[in-house]
């Protein structure tokens, strides 16, 4: 099955590139800061080391919401426990902020003539920078958090279309040989010479099935050769009693279709429609090929009176594999036309 590949960012969540990452974040966080808020005359550089001195400040306050409030709190759903702490935190950012601003940029606003006034122990602007900073923090590790939960998602849905797949695919396979080898059981218990040609046949519908039959597409000559040879097991049961008609057009060279994907309607044919009749019965498959649109029409005959169920298990199995498999990519339509049973499959094959 044809699925989307999801492409991990390396850079952005590979542990190798973590401190690089950060180096990255601050930097552009400087230049954009030192830009945005230069007051003239002074010159860039100034600029450039007053961002700096407030780095390890917003460090030491946005770090431990990003990495230890955020994910042992809030992505545990311990809202209020969460709630309780990042208050209590931010209570002891202004501290921080006061403390930071008299240690560290005093000797800084000093050195370079800056007005100690704007020193404000409980100035807002700082402390509004800090949240702001912690905020934008918060907010990158929640998208990484959630960028790798839709992968888990992803994955966790790849394996679990898969596994149904290969469920399906089991039990096509059983209902398939079931009614097989009751054909080839009927000719050994006449002792028939055909017998031994019809378990080569079927030992090729098993190398098909055990081998072929694991990969995800298989060449669609090789389908239609394995229904070939179902027909022509099911044509010694009928003998005369059975009227087959075949006929396949169009390029089917280099062409490849999920594997048992038709068999089971051929199948089906003769479970519900040969076998179902006393008299003379009669079957029509058709195969058209062009470009990358392929149609499969299979017609049957049976008793007017004899109802006909659409959902038997390997109907069933087929439409569930076609709607994983070809999802918005087929159409599948079964008619019952009273004294006969029609179904037209129509696939784009990928």
């Amino acid at each position: 099955m044809a699925m989307k590949k999801y492409n991990e960012n390396q850079f952005v969540f590979a542990p190798k590139f973590r401190l690089l990452r950060h180096v990255v974040f601050w930097t552009v966080h400087i230049v954009i800061f030192s830009v945005l808020f230069k007051t003239p005359p002074r010159p860039y550089w100034q600029m450039y080391i007053l961002s700096t001195l407030w780095v390890p400040c917003y460090i030491l306050y946005g770090y431990p919401i990003m990495y230890w409030l955020i994910p042992r709190y809030l992505m545990k759903e311990k809202y209020f426990q969460f709630s309780g702490l990042i208050f209590l935190w931010a209570v002891g950012g202004i501290f921080l902020n006061h403390f930071f601003r008299v240690l560290v940029l005093f000797p800084f606003y000093i050195q370079f003539n800056y007005n100690p006034g704007s020193l404000n122990p409980w100035a807002a602007s700082s402390y509004l920078s800090m949240n702001v900073m912690a905020a934008t923090g918060s907010m990158i590790v929640l998208f990484k958090s959630w960028m790798k939960k839709q992968k888990e998602y992803l994955s966790a849905e790849k394996e679990k279309v898969n596994a149904e797949l290969q469920l399906l695919k089991a039990q096509v396979h059983p209902h398939f040989l079931f009614n097989t080898l009751n054909n080839i059981y009927s000719f050994s218990l006449e002792n028939s010479n055909k017998t031994p040609q019809l378990i080569l046949k079927l030992s090729s519908l098993l190398s098909y099935m055990l081998y072929d039959c694991k990969e995800a597409e298989v060449l669609l000559e090789k389908e239609i050769e394995i229904m070939k040879n179902y027909i022509d097991l099911e044509k010694e049961r009928y003998h005369n009693r059975l009227d087959v008609s075949i006929n396949i057009e169009g390029d089917m060279k280099d062409k490849y279709i999920a594997p048992l994907v038709l068999l089971p309607f051929l199948e089906n044919a003769f479970k519900h429609g040969a076998s179902e009749q006393i008299e003379k019965s009669w079957l029509s498959m058709e195969i058209y090929s062009n470009r990358n649109l392929l149609r499969c029409k299979i017609v049957n005959s049976k008793n007017e009176n004899q109802l006909l169920s659409k959902n038997g298990i390997g109907i069933e199995n087929v439409k569930k594999r076609l709607t994983f498999i070809y999802p918005d990519k087929h159409e599948l339509k079964l008619n019952d036309e009273g004294s006969f049973f029609v179904v037209s499959l129509l696939i784009e094959l990928v």
